[in-house]
């Protein structure tokens, strides 16, 4: 009963900081807009809201597939990157997220598609609950995605780098590959070590988004919603 509590409590602060962002940015909004969407429970959330002002924007560019089904399924017209002339916002969530607004992503997986839009957009929008906010990235698992082939390899490296590699069993990514979480890294670094692993043959993507943090970081707290 506890957790289903907490659990509830929870939600209340993703949909409050899913609405918090909608009103943040919903100014910029005009017919010409292109939005970059994001993936997860909060963003869940963002699409509900989102769906009421759909008339405010042109389109969508989805970072999943799951996103993608939620955003067509309210009408909004979904678009490949490579047809967007322009993304003006990015909005998504986080796992953990720091002052400095860099994050760690990709607890759902698809945190490769999540680093190519945000990179593609001119502004990116993070919005999180209170739980997600810390000093020091890297307690929650650090995902990796990795060409099947490199699997052992990248293990590997990632133990060089004094992590814990665990691989993701029967889990595929939407590009068809692999998630190793790397567990007991203490982040002191962000942007170093997320060109660290970049460089690890076999890795297609890391979710430490330092080297492109967030521009605006929106905290729901039980006081109402902070805005870094």
């Amino acid at each position: 009963m506890a957790l289903e509590i907490k659990s509830l409590k929870q939600n209340e602060l993703k949909r409050s900081v899913a609405e918090a962002t909608l009103e943040h940015i919903e100014h910029k909004l005009n017919k010409d807009t292109v939005l970059g969407i994001g993936t997860g429970s909060t963003v869940n959330f963002f699409i509900e809201s989102l769906i009421h002002v759909r008339h405010k924007f042109d389109c969508a560019v989805s970072s999943s597939k799951a996103s993608t089904l939620l955003l067509e399924a309210g009408g909004i017209k979904v678009i490949d990157l490579n047809a967007a002339p322009e993304i003006a916002l990015y909005v998504d969530g986080a796992d953990e997220a720091s002052l400095e607004k860099q994050l760690i992503k990709g607890g759902g997986g698809a945190l490769t598609q999540e680093k190519i839009v945000a990179q593609a957009s001119e502004e990116f929008v993070c919005m999180i609950d209170q739980s997600k906010l810390v000093t020091t990235l890297g307690a929650f698992p650090l995902p990796v995605e990795v060409i099947p082939a490199a699997r052992s390899l990248v293990g590997r490296g990632l133990k060089e780098l004094n992590a814990t590699p665990i691989w993701r069993e029967s889990f595929i990514t939407d590009n068809n590959n692999l998630i190793i979480d790397a567990h007991d890294l203490v982040i002191t670094d962000g942007k170093k070590l997320e060109s660290i692993i970049n460089d690890i043959p076999g890795v297609v993507c890391n979710g430490l988004f330092s080297l492109r943090p967030a521009d605006t970081l929106l905290v729901s707290t039980v006081e109402g919603i902070d805005t870094y």
